[in-house]
């Protein structure tokens, strides 16, 4: 029976330790929280942080893994290269998923490249960020270099909000670096899912709208919708630009998460490409809606396998159904109630797990970590999903008490 090491316990990283389980071999989670719910599936865990390299390593070692896997997060995929490289297991260039987890270090390889990218740098230093942020052209984001999530980052404008955006984007670096550059104006809805690589080609592109709360804060996705909304040229320049960057990365196989924005003038802009599945049940709502696997592909490919046949189920793929996954959240920090949903939404409702129980204090949702529940919908028409998906209040409320917090 073939081993499969899976860095991370969370919530969405147990569709990949049920894949494991589902293919017949034997899974072993790592993360350091021992409460994390993906152990459940597994048949042994440990504790162990997923950025300790070594660490992993000598675990990896010690029980004679045959792929290791970091599913559903940018922060471990290093650790997973790193391991796999160590191990002569099967795996992408460590430097190039160092790269692509690194949004400085992309930035840089894709200026390098001839890519569209916003005028930017990374810093380390709180007053070279600072004089630079004062050159550029306002709207300014302000991320950490190494996060994922949408944690610490902020759109600004003003010079007296400079401090507070540094600090908050700091305070989830890993490495205490940060990024600064202009804001790009999308024309649409910014674009994310999964591809998948076979033999250096991008094989499946599952584009996906990526959706926004309006009422919270517009900067952290709430889900995402299948298909994408997109024109089919400009499909095809979107996947031939990530086919183009991956290639000069000399990314070989496996999954890749998708996020990049087209302007009104039809240029592609990459935000990021994550070297690993998408979270936010994003590989779970392609499945619903195309019949595709690519959990099982991803593990599969982790030990060597051959994923061929994933071609000839993208040929016929001819499906028109729409589904959409959405994170729950409160509004506001305070006392979770309960969950209210309308009677017309509630019968397509074909996922839904909570991850908090009635007189749980909950946060306002400002980064993906405070999501409260997670849910998988199908509809009826591209229409339908859109609409739904942009004025989700209208359909799933967070019932939450504000006194008391």
């Amino acid at each position: 029976m073939k081993k499969i090491m899976l860095l991370g316990g969370n919530y969405y990283q147990m569709t990949a330790v049920k894949a494991v389980k589902e293919l017949g071999y034997y899974a072993i989670d790592v993360d350091y929280l021992p409460n994390n719910p993906a152990h459940q599936y597994a048949d042994e865990y440990h504790n162990i942080s997923t950025i300790n390299k070594e660490a992993v390593l000598e675990l990896a070692q010690k029980l004679k893994i045959d792929g290791i896997v970091s599913y559903a997060s940018d922060v471990s995929a290093t650790t997973a290269a790193y391991v796999a490289e160590k191990l002569n297991l099967p795996t992408n260039p460590y430097e190039g998923v160092m790269i692509l987890t690194h949004k400085n270090l992309l930035r840089k390889h894709m200026e390098n490249h001839h890519f569209n990218v916003p005028k930017g740098k990374g810093f380390k230093e709180y007053y070279d960020a600072y004089e630079y942020f004062l050159t550029l052209k306002k709207p300014v984001m302000i991320k950490p270099v190494d996060a994922s999530g949408s944690k610490g980052v902020s759109k600004i404008s003003l010079e007296n909000d400079f401090k507070c955006a540094y600090e908050e984007a700091l305070k989830y670096s890993i490495s205490k670096n940060i990024i600064v550059e202009e804001f790009i104006e999308r024309d649409g809805y910014q674009i994310a899912g999964d591809a998948f690589l076979i033999d250096g080609k991008v094989i499946f592109a599952g584009l996906m709208n990526e959706h926004f709360d309006k009422l919270c804060n517009p900067l952290v996705p709430i889900g995402e919708s299948y298909p994408a909304k997109l024109p089919k040229k400009l499909q095809e320049k979107s996947v031939s630009e990530i086919q183009r960057l991956l290639s000069t990365l000399g990314m070989k196989n496996g999954a890749f998460n998708l996020d990049f924005m087209v302007t009104k003038s039809g240029e592609i802009y990459i935000i990021e490409i994550g070297p690993r599945n998408g979270g936010n049940l994003i590989t779970d709502t392609i499945k619903c809606a195309t019949n595709i696997d690519l959990a099982k592909y991803t593990i599969l490919n982790a030990v060597g396998m051959d994923c061929s046949d994933l071609i000839e189920k993208v040929r016929k793929d001819r499906q028109k159904k729409y589904y959409s996954s959405y994170v729950v959240h409160s509004l506001a920090d305070g006392i979770y109630k309960n969950l209210w949903i309308s009677d017309e939404i509630k019968d397509d409702i074909v996922l839904s797990d909570m991850f908090v129980s009635s007189g749980e204090k909950v946060k306002m949702f400002n980064h993906g970590g405070f999501g409260i529940g997670a849910m998988i919908i199908k509809h009826k028409s591209m229409e339908q999903m859109l609409y739904r998906m942009d004025n989700m209040e209208n359909f799933i409320q967070a019932v939450v008490a504000k006194d008391g917090f």
